[in-house]
């Protein structure tokens, strides 16, 4: 599915949001009382203070600075915007410290600096230097960004890297390193041809000698043509590059040239110039958004070709977000003074041996493969690859120490891994996992209600990103007046109003339905007149097979909405229990709440069904699920209705599923603390296996449980998703937002996929 490019008043309303910007300051300590106050200002801070004032490095004991970097740009060379100035630089530094916290967990604060002096920019920067432990320098043109980067690197020392030079060189080193091995070359053999010369392009060529390329192999292209030795218009980081050659166009250059790396601008190489390199040629084409070369293009050309670009719809895509979190992250670890060369060269090490390990099924279904594997289409990870963060940060960490500019050796490495593993639980990881696996092999899915604009938002957003083929349900005119008003670009999608006579399979649906509640009080009348209700219409087509899942209840009662769901998809064949999921994603990652929606007062019986129908959807995301069930006792400790119901729900459910991790019945601190469970019931099968499925004893507690933790504690919802129902579907909450109907679309996606493979 061609993915349509992001609206200009999506990307604002984005921004704006309900308030301005991506980033905000959370305290990390309690401030619920006088005395937190007094500890954390006037007069208690005092104490810190002063053990800093005598020993400076205490700061990363009692400061957030080891943990904190500085994004600094002056806007004069924004992605491709140029010189666009410092406030209109800062979305974008905003956005490079999302990426920062939610791949490595790392704080930023960004600043831009209104001076084009660079060594204004550096006085500035050493000035704020005693807030940070590193600094990311950000779209600064060069080659002044040369000079600023080489003065902070020697005038301070806490890590600073310009992640413009330096991060495309580590991705693409990596790259070099596996694809010259696949095709069999050697580094100091092989001939590479640049073009661009600017910044990155200047870090991808010196990094490249460092990791064996001959110098007089190596010719780059600027906007005049190949830098050679007969010119005297060069600026001083370019005459490293003069070479003695008699080429002096890029086509001239690349005739029997290996390896092609293109920093420059889009369709600038021709199929002609592809077929002129040797065998086997290596093409990096890394202009955004449109590379030097069409990949598919390229492909057709040279069927001995492998190929990376900076898009993430091709493979071997070259991104940034690959290093600079982990290399940071490796850096800040061991309080390194710098990032020096073999640090970086660490990095491209452990990214180019990482592509080689077997990928692990979450990154597999991630990107909708079985069979990841090193070779010409995977030569560098994913950028969703988890590994990343315990493999190139203590890559960076161990060549830290070892070069003699680390201050905090780590000594238990082991440990160290297990605490960057836990890392890895924060934020929206979950759905951007799920997002990723639903864009593999996006799926039909019915939008009901999509005469309502949040509908019909969620329903473009989907399918924009990828996730999913909406066929839009309700009143036709309006949805039509929608996408006008609001630009949607949805006037291809299938549109479906059951109250015309015009439905498709109208008739075909009613006798499906007749047939199926005849004996349910349903007669052929009946059936026919609620097939024009889009409730019932809706439900039909995946059960027809002319879609492959179904969403609804934004706009009416849960109620009212999951009627028709359960009557025409209802419970697998065998009896079993439908219920409501919620996943609440929460920093230690995502918890699933059951049955938050459907059950009032399930038995026994019922809890162990909903336990086993929770743990298949739990095992279809690639989480092995453990399971805790709660009441208002411990283990025994109290006799009434509810614990007995889950002590035999236990039972029922170890004679199940044997394997399943699972224990109860607890209180919900002891399930969520596993200390406090370690150290009060060390026989629980739970101790050492935090639970990450919680199974309530009935439907008030799960469902005011889960409200009170989104409502009060800020959680993300994602739900409720119906489990135990024969097809695809889910029914949202009244009144969900536009994200949680594109999450629970993503879902939808997924259930149907899950059912496919396994058809």
């Amino acid at each position: 599915m061609k993915k349509t490019p992001i609206r200009k008043r999506d990307i604002l309303e984005y921004h704006e949001g309900h308030r301005p910007g991506k980033v905000e300051v959370v305290p990390t300590k309690p401030s619920n009382s006088q005395r937190d106050l007094s500890i954390a200002y006037s007069p208690g801070v005092a104490e810190p203070c002063l053990e800093i004032a005598a020993n400076p490095e205490d700061a990363y004991r009692y400061t957030a600075k080891g943990n904190l970097v500085a994004v600094i740009s002056n806007g004069t060379a924004v992605l491709g915007l140029g010189d666009i100035g410092p406030l209109a630089s800062k979305p974008v530094m905003e956005g490079k410290g999302v990426l920062f916290k939610i791949f490595a967990d790392i704080d930023v604060f960004d600043l831009e600096l209104d001076t084009k002096d660079p060594d204004k920019f550096v006085e500035t920067v050493k000035i704020l230097a005693p807030t940070f432990g590193g600094v990311n320098l950000e779209d600064i043109s060069a080659p002044d960004c040369f000079y600023i980067e080489k003065r902070l690197r020697e005038e301070l020392d806490i890590p600073i890297m310009h992640d413009d030079q330096h991060g495309t060189a580590i991705i693409t080193g990596a790259a070099l390193l596996n694809a010259t091995e696949i095709v069999g070359k050697k580094l100091s053999e092989v001939r590479v041809v640049f073009n661009g010369a600017g910044a990155s392009a200047i870090s991808c060529a010196r990094l490249y000698l460092a990791l064996g390329v001959t110098p007089e192999n190596l010719i780059m292209c600027d906007s005049k043509g190949v830098i050679h030795d007969g010119r005297d218009d060069l600026t001083v980081e370019k005459t490293d590059f003069k070479r003695a050659t008699p080429h002096r166009t890029l086509a001239e250059a690349l005739v029997g040239a290996d390896v092609f790396v293109g920093l420059s601008k889009g369709n600038i190489l021709s199929p002609e110039m592809i077929k002129s390199m040797a065998a086997n040629p290596v093409v990096f084409a890394l202009a955004n958004p449109d590379p030097e070369i069409n990949y598919e293009v390229a492909i057709k050309t040279r069927k001995d070709l492998i190929m990376a670009t900076g898009r993430s719809d091709n493979p071997n895509q070259v991104n940034n977000v690959l290093g600079f979190p982990y290399i940071f992250r490796g850096a800040l670890d061991v309080r390194a003074t710098k990032i020096n060369e073999a640090m970086k060269l660490a990095a491209v090490k452990a990214i180019a041996d990482l592509a080689k390990e077997a990928v692990p099924e979450i990154v597999n279904l991630a990107y909708g493969s079985r069979n990841l594997s090193f070779g010409t289409d995977y030569i560098i990870p994913k950028p969703f690859d988890p590994r990343l963060i315990y493999t190139v940060a203590p890559a960076v960490a161990r060549a830290a120490m070892e070069t003699g500019v680390a201050k905090k050796p780590i000594t238990n490495w082991e440990a160290y891994e297990e605490e960057l593993r836990s890392r890895l639980g924060r934020d929206d990881k979950f759905i951007r996992l799920a997002v990723e696996k639903a864009k593999s092999a996006p799926k039909r899915v019915v939008f009901n209600e999509a005469d309502h604009y949040r509908v019909l938002k969620a329903a473009q957003i989907s399918m924009e990103e990828g996730i999913c083929q909406p066929i839009l349900l309700g009143d036709v005119a309006k949805i039509k007046a929608l996408i006008e008003e609001y630009n949607l670009g949805l006037e291809d999608v299938p549109m479906i109003d059951p109250r015309s006579n015009a439905a498709p399979h109208l008739a075909e649906y009613a006798e499906t339905l007749y047939a199926m509640r005849q004996r349910r009080g349903v007669g052929r009348e009946e059936a026919r007149r609620l097939m024009f209700n889009r409730d019932y219409y809706g439900p039909m087509m995946v059960r027809s097979g002319h879609a492959d899942a179904y969403v609804t209840g934004a706009t009416v009662k849960y109620t009212r909405a999951v009627r028709p769901v359960m009557e025409i998809l209802g419970p697998k064949k065998g009896g079993s229990t439908v219920a409501g999921v919620y996943v609440m994603l929460t920093k230690q990652g995502p918890k699933f709440f059951a049955d938050t929606t459907i059950n009032q007062d399930p038995s026994s019986e019922r809890i162990a069904q909903i336990v086993f129908e929770v743990s298949k959807m739990v095992r279809k995301m690639n989480i092995v699920p453990r399971v805790a069930l709660l009441s208002y006792s411990n283990f025994g400790s109290s006799d009434g209705v509810t614990p007995r119901k889950m002590r035999e729900a236990l039972k029922l459910i170890r004679s199940m599923d044997p394997a399943l991790t699972v224990d109860g019945e607890m209180q919900a601190n002891f399930a969520v603390d596993n200390g406090l469970l370690a150290e009060q019931f060390p026989f629980s099968d739970l101790v050492g296996n935090g639970p990450n499925v919680f199974v309530f004893p009935g439907l008030s507690s799960a469902n005011i449980s889960y409200k009170l933790l989104q409502s009060m504690a800020g959680m993300e919802a994602v739900g409720p998703l119906l489990v135990g129902l024969d097809y695809p579907a889910h029914v949202l909450q009244l009144g969900c937002s536009v994200r949680e109907i594109v999450n629970t679309t993503a879902m939808a996606v997924i259930d149907a996929q899950s059912r496919e493979v396994v058809g």
